[in-house]
């Protein structure tokens, strides 16, 4: 059975930057978890920021830039914290790789999450195209990501692995 790694606050984990969830309830993930398709993760908390924490951004580029070292991942206080959303991105990898999963379900806007749009830096609520620091090394590792909003494409491509 191909398992399938989703966003804990989606799974409603109160792990969001402001110790809130964002449940989603809909008959496909609650299907995956009877099945016990799904993995769980949040990047941010497993790699040591707490909850609740201050808001981060990407400045400067999105999740591909700060892989390689040309942006970095800063919280509303003014702190690189790009550190910790590297080694989320690993840990999410490792449990991708672990549990052998090509399926990802995270957060869209998620500064690691992200998958076709992030908030633009600036802490003003405008948003521009990009992904997450998570979501960009998943898919340099063949991993297709998918948004919340996407749980049907995601059961197709579970359903054509």
């Amino acid at each position: 059975m191909n398992k399938v790694l989703i966003s804990a606050c989606l799974l409603g984990r109160r792990v969001r930057y402001d110790g809130k969830a964002l449940t989603v309830a809909q008959e496909t993930l609650q299907q995956w978890l009877e099945e016990g398709r799904v993995v769980s993760v949040c990047p941010e908390v497993d790699a040591g920021l707490p909850i609740p924490r201050p808001p981060a951004e990407i400045a400067f580029g999105d999740g591909a830039s700060v892989l390689v070292g040309s942006s970095s991942v800063v919280a509303k206080t003014g702190v690189d914290v790009s550190d910790y959303f590297l080694k989320g991105a690993k840990l999410a990898l490792e449990l991708c790789r672990e549990h052998e999963i090509h399926v990802a379900i995270l957060t869209e806007a998620s500064p690691s999450c992200g998958s076709s749009v992030i908030h633009d830096g600036t802490f003003s609520a405008v948003k521009k195209a990009g992904q997450g620091v998570t979501t960009a090394l998943l898919r340099q590792h063949g991993v297709t990501v998918f948004n919340q909003y996407q749980l049907e494409e995601a059961q197709d491509a579970l359903l054509n692995l």
